[in-house]
């Protein structure tokens, strides 16, 4: 049975956005460094396939893919879903407190009362407007930076990006029906329940391309509301596929039972 490859997806979105590509702002990774793919840590990846048939030429099994989108320069991926609840929960009980002990020191209002009331309204932080396109995680979410700290109106350029999604996987590979990509839901804790997968056929060698298409969000302000827009980007990689005999791992020989030895070896004194 062959192992399943992981295709690391890792996009420096900052940069991504601003030159609106991802041609040089994205590094892929597979698992096969030392099994032949090429150009690792690099936007133009050709992952190495190692297929193999049985002795009268048929299949011998299929290669499964795994795409892991990140994001350079995020908050961490293993971070707990509810990070950014959390931190929006102690931001409010912070200035809550703060407020607390303005009112006790101010019985009447003044010029350093107002000041402090604006200066913990900045504090606070903002919440970002719930869109069609953002329900779910990013909704209602105030927005941190890469070190969780709150980020104030001020300071948006700080945010930390949300993770990078995969929207579609199509191409050469795709259409010629070298791969069945399709997305899936899980209960992982990483990927955030979803996750792009594919079945290889093996049993036809060549070197196949495709295209991710990949989401982005840009922090927007709009009419003193801060919300994250959906940018729909592209980038290519490729499969390279071989094919040889299905043979034994360890004796690298036909299939069959290990060479278990009929009388054990001899004990060292």
């Amino acid at each position: 049975m062959p192992q399943q490859l992981a295709i690391i997806v890792l996009v420096d979105v900052g940069n991504a956005l601003t030159s609106n590509t991802l041609d040089g702002n994205t590094y892929l990774f597979d698992n096969m460094k030392l099994h032949g793919s090429e150009n690792q840590g690099s936007d133009g990846l050709v992952t190495a396939i190692h297929g193999s048939y049985w002795r009268d030429g048929s299949q011998a099994s299929e290669q499964v893919l795994n795409w892991l989108p990140y994001s350079l320069g995020s908050i961490p991926p293993t971070v707990p879903r509810g990070y950014e609840v959390e931190r929006a929960r102690q931001s409010d009980e912070q200035a809550l407190a703060e407020l607390q002990d303005l009112a006790a020191k101010s019985t009447v209002p003044s010029a350093d009362a107002a000041a402090e009331l604006n200066r913990i309204r900045k504090n606070v932080g903002t919440r970002v407007k719930t869109t069609r396109r953002t329900r779910g995680r990013m909704s209602g979410q105030k927005i941190v930076d890469v070190t969780g700290q709150v980020v104030t109106d001020d300071a948006t350029a700080a945010a930390s990006y949300p993770a990078p999604v995969i929207t579609d996987i199509y191409g050469e590979a795709v259409d010629a029906k070298i791969m069945y990509p399709a997305e899936y839901g899980s209960p992982d804790m990483v990927t955030d329940g979803w996750y792009w997968s594919a079945s290889v056929d093996t049993s036809r060698p060549g070197t196949y391309s495709y295209t991710m298409r990949i989401q982005l969000h840009r922090l927007a302000q709009t009419n003193g509301e801060l919300r994250w827009d959906a940018v729909n980007l592209t980038c290519s990689s490729s499969l390279k596929i071989t094919s040889e005999p299905r043979r034994n791992a360890f004796t690298k020989a036909g299939v069959g039972q290990l060479p278990i030895p009929t009388t054990p070896p001899a004990q060292r004194g």
